[in-house]
């Protein structure tokens, strides 16, 4: 028959490492609960100042789309006026350059009108001579035979 000690049971090894793992166990899971809701609450936060911000970002992005707007419609008009600038430019020196250029082109057909009546002049007398000469030449000929 086993008498019962009076001691307290020691324990093994093995049961101190298994309670030492245990308490450890323990300790971890509850520091994880606690981050757990310090998170939680951190979050809510969070969305409590996004959610109050919110609407002074639309209006911000509002203004700033306006600004973009004026701006681009200021810019396509400036660019409007120079390319009109631009246009009208090109077309008066375009009309300059055909007006010079029908001058041109009048004062050249005048010159070779008269270069052509003055030659023709002078072909014209020339042939005038060459044929006087040839009748004034033909009777010699004809006197000497």
């Amino acid at each position: 028959m086993n008498t019962p000690d009076n001691k307290p049971e020691e324990k093994g090894f093995f049961e101190k490492v298994i309670n030492s793992i245990e308490s450890l166990w323990d300790d971890t899971k509850d520091k994880a609960e606690d981050l757990k809701e310090v998170t939680e609450e951190k979050i809510d936060a969070i969305k409590e100042k996004v959610t109050a911000q919110k609407p002074t970002v639309t209006k911000k992005i509002a203004a700033t789309t306006a600004k973009a707007k004026t701006a681009a419609a200021d810019v396509k008009a400036k660019a409007t006026q120079t390319v009109k600038k631009a246009t009208d430019k090109a077309k008066s020196t375009t009309a300059g350059a055909k007006a010079k250029a029908t001058q041109t082109v009048k004062k050249a057909t005048d010159k070779a009108k008269t270069i052509t009546a003055e030659a023709k002049t002078k072909a014209t007398a020339t042939e005038k001579k060459v044929v006087a000469k040839a009748k004034a030449a033909a009777p010699k000929a004809t006197a000497k035979r």
